[in-house]
């Protein structure tokens, strides 16, 4: 997300704190001008320096995946070229928007990217915005050496899974990205290598937290910040027009993100102060930010001290049912 000073204009200064913050946080990578990020409301030269800014302030530590969605492809390949000077490790392309297309079109937009382009290539499915790009489309696509993975979008954990059954055999390392963190974990189980995911923005240490322990082999742990996850997703998701949510939530966290491009109503600035109000309570159940006296008590995410003391209670519990006279 793009924070914006009180003129409208990209807040550069609050930007570069909020990557380096990221970062600090435990993410992978940065994914600059995505959806979430409202490329469509900056124009082309504004989502170029957004992407330098990124891989300025980055400096190498973290790859990053620059969304190049410009309206046609002589634009997005001039932004291919741009993004590749700046350091981007590659981009992301969605499928044409505003024309409706059969999929041999968009296999065809996708072929002559693949075909030019100087960096290399995701393709971003995410039918709620654009043409949904359907699984032959995607496997065909898969052939060229420049398109190096997906990120998908759909939610569609099947889809998923047929795409890397499809795929990964004849292409180990493409790269399978979830955009659906409702899901993250079943997508993960289903072979998908990580996910790009609005929520990271807001709350990086969860995300990277379920993460790393389902890699760890912990499905449990992993699924019970999972479903606390889903919870604040959706409310970050649908509480407000997309993605005014989570500009809320960044907020929270203590960044200065300003008004967004899109003008709200009256009424609409009145719901934002409340879905910041309840966005503060969910997110000070993860205990990243203080409890306001407002919230109401909730059940809270199981902190490591938690776990432990459950872990304890539990052997004190068999060492006593082993020792102690049934009677």
């Amino acid at each position: 997300m793009v924070p914006l000073d009180s003129e409208g204009r990209i807040n550069e200064a609050e930007l570069a704190r909020y990557i380096e913050w990221l970062i600090q946080k435990g993410v992978h990578g940065l994914y600059p001008n995505g959806s979430t990020g409202e490329f469509t409301r900056f124009s082309a030269d504004e989502r170029k320096r957004i992407v330098k800014i990124v891989c300025e302030v980055s400096n190498g530590r973290v790859p990053i995946l620059a969304g190049a969605a410009e309206a046609n492809i002589r634009e997005t390949l001039i932004a291919c070229e741009r993004y590749a000077e700046y350091g981007a490790r590659a981009v992301a392309v969605i499928s044409p928007i505003f024309y409706k297309l059969g999929q041999e079109s968009i296999f065809a937009y996708f072929k002559e990217i693949a075909e030019q382009s100087v960096i290399d290539v995701t393709v971003y499915n995410i039918p709620m915005l654009s043409t949904p790009i359907d699984l032959n489309t995607i496997e065909r696509l898969s052939a060229y050496e420049r398109i190096i993975g997906i990120k998908d979008s759909s939610g569609d954990v099947g889809l998923m899974t047929q795409m890397i059954s499809r795929i990964r055999p004849q292409r180990p390392e493409f790269a399978f990205m979830t955009g659906w963190e409702a899901v993250l974990v079943p997508m993960l189980a289903a072979g998908a290598d990580g996910g790009t995911n609005a929520s990271s923005g807001v709350v990086p240490e969860v995300t990277r937290r379920l993460f790393d322990l389902f890699h760890e082999g912990d499905l449990k742990e992993s699924m019970t910040i999972q479903y606390r996850l889903t919870d604040l997703f959706e409310r970050l998701l649908r509480g407000a027009d997309f993605p005014e949510g989570f500009r809320t939530g960044v907020e929270i966290r203590g960044f200065e993100m300003g008004s967004s491009r899109q003008p709200l109503s009256g009424d609409q600035q009145i719901d934002r102060s409340e879905l910041k109000r309840m966005l503060h309570c969910l997110i000070a159940d993860f205990d990243l930010v203080d409890r306001p006296q407002y919230c109401e008590s909730s059940s809270k995410l199981p902190t490591s001290s938690d776990r432990a003391a459950k872990e304890i209670a539990r052997q004190v519990a068999k060492e006593l049912s082993i020792t102690s006279d049934p009677e």
